[in-house]
Parts: C-alpha cells; sequence; structure tokens
C-alpha cells in the first residue's frame, strides 16, 4: 500500500496540472455532449420545417378537395394533384438520415396515405370526366376520411419532431446546470486542494516566522505531505537550527567580551583574598614557634575563608562563561540578580550604588545563565551612563496577577537617551559608543534572550532623567 502510495505521490505542481487537465478534459465532454446535442436539436428542426410544408401542402389539397365536392369543377381537381405532387415532391426531397429518425416510419405511413389518396383522387377525376354522379358520391367519403387522416399524420410528426425538440432542450439546460454545478464543485475542491497543500503551509509558516522573531526557535512539525510544502518546512526546519546555534553562539562571545572588561577587576578581586592568605602564612611561618595553638587556629581559619572567597569568586566567573543549552527551569530571581551584581562588583564605581528590592522567595521560570547575562548587560549599560561615576541602579521585581506576568525593573539615574536612540536600543550592532568602545549587540542579545522566554522588554528614557528597563516574564510559579 504504501509502494503504491509513494508510487503515484505527486508534487504540488503535477497535481495542478492534473487538476487543471481533469477540468479540461470535463469541461470538453461537456462542450462535447452540448454540441452533439445542439447538431440533433439543428437536425431536429430542419425536419419540423419539412412536416410544417408537407402539413401546409396536405392542407392545401384537402381546400381543393372540399371545393370540387362543393362546386364540382376540374379545376379544383387539377390543383389538387398540383398540390399531390408538391408533397410527393417534399417527400422525395427528406434526405436518407431524416428517413432514419425516429420520424421515418411516421413518413412511411404518409407516404402510404398519400398513395391511397392518389389513387382515389384518380378516380374521381375519371368520374368527374365522365359525369358518374353516383360514383362521385360513393368517392366522398373515403376521400374524406382518407383526406383527415393525410392531416392527422402530418399533424401528429409535427407534434412529435417539437416535442422531441424540447426534450432535447430540457436535457441540455439540465447538462448546463449539472455541467456548472460540476465546475462549481471542482473549483471549491481545487481552491479546498490549494488552501490545504498550499495557503496553510504558508500560514503556518508565517505563524511560526513571527514566532521566530520573538525569539522562539522551536521547529515546525514536518506535514507527511511529499510535497514542496514538506521541503520547505524541512529546510526551514534547518534554517531555524542553525539560527538557533547561531544565537547561542552570538551569546556566548557576548559572555567572553563581558569576560574581557570584568578581568581587571576580577584580577583586583583575587589579589585581595591571595594577599590576606600570603599576609597569614608569612606570620606563621616567622613566628610559628612562639604562637600559641589558639591565635594558629584562628590564622588558619582566616586563611580558609579567604579561600573560599576566591573560590566563589573564580566559580561566579565560570557559571557565568560556561556555554550550556537553553533550559527553562525553576529559578530563585533574588539569587541571579546577586550573583550578577557580585560579578560586576569590581566594575561599579565607588560613587554608584545598586539597590535591589526583589523578594528572597521569589521563583520565576527562567535560564537562569542566560537571564544574568541580560542583567549583566543591563547594569553596565547603567554604569557607563553615569559619566562622572555617580549615580543610584535599583532593580524591583513584582508578580502582576490579573495579567499572570512578573516585572523586573532596572532603573538608573543616568543620563539618559533621545527617543530617536531608544527606539533603536534593540537594534543589532546599534551603538551610541565611540568606534572599538562596543559591538552593539549587548541590549540585542538581551531582547533576544527574553523574547526566547516568551517574554518582552520594554525601555522609558528621557535625556537626563535616566532610563527604566522593564522585562516582562510569564508567571508559572507563585511565591512560595
Amino acid at each position: 500500500m504504501n509502494g503504491w502510495r509513494k508510487r503515484f505521490n505527486l508534487n504540488i505542481r503535477q497535481k495542478v496540472i492534473v487538476g487543471m487537465t481533469l477540468g479540461v478534459l470535463t469541461l470538453g465532454v461537456i462542450g462535447a455532449i452540448s454540441y452533439r446535442s445542439l447538431l440533433e436539436v439543428e437536425t431536429k428542426v430542419k425536419f419540423v420545417e419539412v412536416a410544417d410544408d408537407l402539413l401546409n401542402t396536405i392542407l392545401e389539397l384537402r381546400r381543393f378537395e372540399k371545393n370540387f365536392f362543393l362546386y364540382e369543377t376540374l379545376e379544383a381537381i387539377e390543383e389538387n394533384e398540383r398540390y399531390r405532387e408538391e408533397a410527393t415532391s417534399i417527400l422525395t426531397r427528406i434526405s436518407p438520415r431524416l428517413r432514419s429518425l425516429e420520424g421515418g416510419q411516421k413518413l412511411q405511413r404518409i407516404e402510404a396515405s398519400l398513395r391511397d389518396y392518389r389513387r382515389l383522387m384518380a378516380q374521381l377525376k375519371q368520374a368527374a370526366s365522365a359525369h358518374r354522379r353516383e360514383e362521385i358520391h360513393r368517392l366522398e367519403q373515403p376521400l374524406r376520411e382518407k383526406g383527415k387522416e393525410l392531416v392527422d399524420l402530418a399533424q401528429d410528426l409535427v407534434y412529435f419532431e417539437r416535442q422531441r425538440i424540447l426534450g432535447i432542450l430540457k436535457g441540455l439546460k439540465t447538462q448546463l446546470a449539472g455541467s456548472l454545478a460540476l465546475a462549481l464543485l471542482g473549483g471549491v475542491l481545487f481552491v479546498a486542494l490549494v488552501a490545504r497543500k498550499i495557503v496553510r503551509p504558508l500560514k503556518v509558516i508565517e505563524r511560526n516566522m513571527l514566532r521566530i522573531a520573538q525569539g522562539d526557535f522551536a521547529p515546525l512539525p514536518v506535514m507527511d505531505t511529499r510535497d514542496e510544502t514538506q521541503q520547505v518546512v524541512k529546510a526551514f526546519n534547518r534554517m531555524v537550527t542553525e539560527l538557533e546555534r547561531r544565537q547561542d553562539q552570538l551569546v556566548q562571545a557576548k559572555k567572553l567580551s563581558s569576560l574581557g572588561v570584568l578581568t581587571s577587576g576580577v584580577a583586583h578581586q583575587l589579589n585581595n583574598p591571595l594577599n590576606n592568605i600570603s599576609t597569614s602564612c608569612q606570620i606563621l611561618l616567622e613566628d610559628l614557634d612562639q604562637l600559641d595553638e589558639d591565635f594558629i587556629r584562628r590564622v588558619l581559619t582566616n586563611v580558609e575563608q579567604e579561600v573560599a572567597r576566591a573560590r566563589d569568586i573564580v566559580k561566579g566567573l565560570l557559571e557565568f562563561s560556561r556555554a550550556k543549552e537553553f533550559t527553562i527551569v525553576p529559578t530563585n530571581l533574588n539569587e541571579v540578580v546577586a550573583k550578577t551584581v557580585r560579578l560586576i562588583s569590581s566594575q561599579v564605581p565607588p560613587g554608584v550604588r545598586i539597590e535591589t528590592r526583589v523578594s528572597e522567595n521569589m521563583v520565576v521560570e527562567m535560564d537562569p545563565q542566560r537571564m544574568q547575562q541580560v542583567f549583566l548587560n543591563l547594569f553596565m549599560n547603567a554604569i557607563q551612563a553615569m559619566p562622572e561615576g555617580r549615580g543610584e541602579i535599583w532593580v524591583t521585581a513584582e508578580y502582576d496577577q490579573a495579567a499572570q506576568q512578573v516585572l523586573i525593573r532596572v532603573r538608573d539615574t543616568g543620563c539618559g537617551m533621545s527617543e530617536e536612540v531608544a527606539s533603536k536600543i534593540f537594534d543589532p550592532f546599534f551603538t551610541t559608543k565611540e568606534v572599538g568602545a562596543g559591538t552593539g549587540l549587548g541590549m540585542s542579545i538581551a531582547y533576544g534572550i527574553v523574547e526566547k522566554h516568551r517574554g518582552h522588554i520594554e525601555v522609558e528614557s528621557r535625556e537626563g532623567e535616566g532610563t527604566t528597563f522593564t522585562i516582562i516574564l510569564p508567571v508559572k510559579r507563585s511565591e512560595a
């Protein structure tokens, strides 16, 4: 079964060609049948014209027959004979093809009656020429009956053929109505085929293009159509996979770029615990014999604390720089913000204060590593927006129960930005920094990460009044 299906499976172009061919063939068959019916009507009309001429001729010869019996003149018989010859001529002109129709039998009966009528009229002419009145009266009744029979046969022939024409026309009307219904049905089926095989897949692709533009790189389900749309969907999924891979590479590259910015500050942070460890070790080495056990224990405890401090600094860097698959899990938002603040603490000028107002128990569905990248970009931009090295950064978060969303705001008191700059802030490679001072990808990457969380990020800013970024994420878990 599957083998036959594969063998006769058609692509869209072939389906359209087959559909159009079937439509043309159907119209051709309908046209041929209609043309044949019209030819038949034409033949019947010609036959009716002949039958009408024959009927009129018979009526004329009957008229002169009656005139003879009224006035008994030989001129009436001669006129009657002339019309008899005309009727015979009409019957002779009828082609064999017309005689083969259903009315042909009626023509034969008319010819037979006309021969009998001619014989009786010949007898009447002889009797009239000899003035045999008794014979004339004897022939009157048979002649009238035979003449009436001729008229009835001719009228029946005309009526029969006209009814045949009406029947053909009625059948033609029915045929045309059926053809119209068939054409409409074929059109509906063709439109349904186009909608199902072409328009619907394109609509699905269009909707998913918008979804991808919002950061959701989930692949499309591949429909088993075995035509061009299936190939398009497969190619689309390959493109989506490649886009997602490239975005992950871009995010990782931005992380490494951020690490480069943080390196000097992290080195300073590591230098402090290392100096403390070195000092403690020197004290122990120099005065080990004179120091009591409690003092040594306190010094070693301090060394252990400084080692843990250095380990936490390195651990934070490693967690931030490590490449991971995008995974949304229930995450404590306050911890993510706190880790980010610790990570950039070395880059925060003494005059800048970062204040977080996030509930310690607020849990949100997110990828913690990528959201840390978002907060890092927002914090670094806020710090760089304070050229004098003085200002404040507030981080707040709240639930919007009505909209089932969590609103995270990062607000600074920096220099702000114009409406024109704000409208382009999320565009890739857009930057207001000097050439070489930035890639212009930080906010674009942040936008993509938030959209991949099925969320949204907005910016509000005025020059000289600071900037507020609002991250809107869907809520799946409530506060514990």
